[in-house]
């Protein structure tokens, strides 16, 4: 044990001082490992990652989450050397969401003119075919500035769409994606906890299925989920969402108990897209600054409109 906890001392040490040598910042999603999410410079959910990744003066982002995102960043900063620790780190819905699928839906209903508004969870290929991009945390701001005359096609997360037309009244064509990850939550999974504890608030993520929605107190984006955590005068609060969350959370709320949102196979969720980074691997891109993400440049500007149209609603 002891050689283990020198190992991860010795390992942290590196990735430090190579982050000084490559002037490199280290941005971290909110799923990542606990390791992961400590040494990082910033830990947030995907918009706050998107504003941080525009705004870095480094030479190199180190973008520990999913490939989306690592290539999100990329776009905003094309003279920057992005790298993920894991270049295989994927995205069920990304995956739901091809481009040539996307392109070809939208040549066969051209006369209908959708607005497309496009959840952050997507490739670059899509995000050049939308009008304006999305996260959980600003969705619904984003359609309630959609013209009113144009019908919104809402890609790629259904689960996360019905939330915001529930919000807004705004009704949306949706593609039919989701997280394989929350979706795994089911109604049932969710009463048992609440039976187990039945004083305990229940904070869920917008991308759960309507029915595991119905039973939450509350229903945020992961940084929602922060500060209503903050703010919730209950001692123990039940999180429905990726657990990876929880070690962000508990930072903020040392005091209070945190019980992960279980499923019907297991105590809590997690993405094993979002597991694949650890501690050597960042180690390994910062030394190797591989892999990179690489776009062709015309991809890059066609995504990049869709991306700063979102950030400048989001200020």
């Amino acid at each position: 044990m002891v050689q283990l906890a020198d190992a991860s001392i010795d390992l942290r040490e590196e990735i430090l001082a190579l982050k000084k040598e490559r002037n490199a910042v280290i941005l971290a999603h909110n799923y990542q490992i606990g390791a992961i999410q400590d040494i990082a410079d910033y830990v947030g959910d995907s918009l706050g990652l998107a504003f941080r990744a525009q705004e870095t003066d480094a030479e190199v982002i180190a973008f520990c989450g999913v490939h989306f995102m690592a290539e999100t960043a990329k776009i905003l900063n094309p003279d920057k050397i992005v790298v993920l620790p894991d270049k295989d780190a994927g995205c069920s819905l990304e995956q739901s969401c091809p481009t040539d699928e996307l392109a070809a839906f939208l040549k066969e209903n051209e006369a209908k003119n959708y607005y497309v508004i496009t959840y952050i969870n997507s490739s670059a290929g899509v995000k050049a075919q939308s009008d304006v991009i999305c996260t959980s945390g600003n969705a619904v701001r984003i359609v309630e500035a959609a013209p009113k005359d144009r019908p919104i096609l809402f890609a790629p997360d259904e689960n996360l769409g019905a939330w915001v037309s529930e919000q807004t009244g705004r009704k949306m064509d949706m593609w039919k994606g989701n997280c394989y990850v929350h979706v795994e939550f089911t109604r049932e999974s969710i009463a048992k906890i609440k039976e187990e504890h039945p004083d305990a608030p229940v904070v869920a993520h917008p991308e759960c299925t309507t029915a595991v929605r119905l039973l939450a107190d509350e229903v945020c984006s992961t940084e929602g989920m922060v500060h209503y955590c903050r703010d919730q005068k209950a001692d123990t609060i039940i999180v429905v969402t990726e657990a990876g969350m929880l070690h962000r959370i508990q930072k903020d709320v040392p005091e209070k108990t945190l019980i992960p949102g279980p499923t019907d196979r297991c105590a809590c969720a997690e993405c094993r897209y979002m597991k694949m980074n650890t501690l050597e691997k960042l180690a390994a891109c910062l030394r190797n600054l591989s892999p990179q993400v690489e776009m062709d440049e015309k991809l890059r500007k066609a995504s990049e409109a869709p991306i700063l149209r979102m950030l400048e609603l989001s200020k």
